[in-house]
């Protein structure tokens, strides 16, 4: 990557357009550029997370996931190009299913919170759960986002389970939502 990156302000984009990989000149709120930045997001916001976590099995499979944003954000600059794999699927797959066979049994809803590492991975989580939704809207349309869009279902899946998995480890209690706290309308 000798000198690839020496240029970084272009002044390409002062007048709202931005280049893809294959050069083509679009506009900086088209769609793709959205998810793109999107992905970035989640890829940044993971970071934080990884930040706030003890080295172990969850800041691993992160560490994974952040390539894999990565990849996504890349792929995504190539119009028709594929966004992932069944691969990318069956890692973070296996990867929830390992940390979710070490949890108690959900019978409660969640409150996002916690110590540091639970909040910014529920942070994490409905950031991707954000994408998703524009990934599922841009699939709809595009070729090749299937994966993508199974991707970031089971990493808003993962995101959640890791969260349990913090709390557990780091002996946090899970604050449960319970009914009596919420205000119920009247009629």
């Amino acid at each position: 990557m000798a000198n690839r990156l020496s240029k970084i302000v272009t002044r390409g984009g002062d007048k709202g357009e931005t280049s893809l990989g294959d050069g083509t000149r679009i506009a900086k709120d088209d769609r793709r550029i959205a998810l793109i930045g999107d992905v970035d997001e989640l890829n940044s916001t993971v970071g934080v997370a990884i930040a706030h976590l003890d080295k172990g099995e969850t800041q691993d499979v992160l560490v994974a996931v952040q390539h894999d944003l990565f990849d996504l954000g890349g792929a995504l600059c190539f119009p028709c190009a594929p966004l992932l794999s069944e691969a990318h699927v069956a890692r973070v797959d296996k990867a929830a299913t390992a940390l979710n066979e070490t949890l108690p049994p959900l019978k409660e809803f969640i409150l996002p919170g916690g110590a540091p590492a639970v909040a910014f991975l529920h942070v994490a989580r409905t950031v991707c759960r954000r994408i998703e939704r524009a990934m599922a809207a841009f699939a709809r349309e595009e070729e090749g986002a299937a994966f993508a869009l199974q991707y970031l279902n089971r990493l808003s899946d993962f995101l959640f389970i890791a969260s349990r998995f913090e709390a557990k480890r780091l002996g946090v209690a899970e604050t449960l939502w319970r009914k009596e706290n919420s205000i119920q309308p009247t009629d």
